[in-house]
């Protein structure tokens, strides 16, 4: 028999067990242990996988305050509703300051992929300024509002308007404070592993934000000013 067609033991392929896929990737290697044997998750899976579920909660929050929005939006007391309070150019003004931090937040993540810091920087500064500018236009805007009598406590429809806008707010007041954070810590220690996964945490709660306040210029704004009952 020549040496090309000899077949040693361990060329014989195994008989694949009952269930068993071929060229699985989830089939243990020779002396590996299932992963439900292997301890703990690693930190980055556990932070990555609570930090999901923190922002998937917060949809659902903002859901609940949508509803009880919709729900009062018609119980004004015989005060004002929408149509009469809501100015479309201001909160207008407010929809571009915050979709274009958005954007400025996007270009801190190309800089995080080339690494630069001075980039870095400067984006997330834009960031920053912009949702800043947004915050003290919507702060200006619910005094505006106060100072005509339309305070939270005049009617249903007005707790709900500003329970519902000026949680967004406070979420955004908060996220300032998380982007200052990051802009030290690069600063201070570079672009290590754990920062960028800070880094990215950041940027999904800031877009999750633009996205809530995009449904919410709609829903309460454009709605409620083009309506006669709310």
């Amino acid at each position: 028999m020549s040496a090309a067609t000899a077949r040693t033991d361990h060329d014989v392929p195994r008989p694949r067990r009952h269930g068993e896929d071929e060229g699985d990737p989830n089939q243990l290697g020779r002396g590996e242990r299932p992963l439900s044997e292997r301890g703990p998750a690693p930190t980055r899976i556990v932070v990555g996988y609570g930090f999901w579920i923190f922002l998937l909660s917060d949809f659902i929050m903002f859901s609940a305050f949508f509803a009880a929005y919709a729900v009062l939006v018609g119980e004004t007391a015989g005060g004002p509703g929408g149509a009469e309070l809501f100015e479309l150019p201001y909160v207008a003004w407010e929809t571009v300051l915050l979709l274009l931090s958005s954007f400025a937040c996007g270009m801190a993540g190309v800089a995080v992929t080339a690494r630069s810091r001075i980039w870095f920087q400067a984006a997330m500064l834009a960031t920053g300024l912009l949702g800043f500018g947004f915050l003290v236009m919507e702060v200006l805007e619910f005094r505006h509002l106060i100072e005509r009598g339309a305070g939270p406590d005049r009617s249903a429809f007005l707790s709900s308007f500003f329970a519902l806008v000026g949680c967004h707010g406070l979420h955004v007041a908060i996220g300032l404070l998380w982007l200052g954070t990051m802009m030290a810590q690069v600063w201070a220690k570079g672009f290590r592993e754990d920062i960028q996964r800070r880094i990215l945490c950041f940027a999904l709660f800031w877009h999750a934000l633009d996205i809530i306040w995009v449904a919410l210029f709609t829903i309460v704004y454009l709605f409620g000013a083009g309506s006669g009952i709310a």
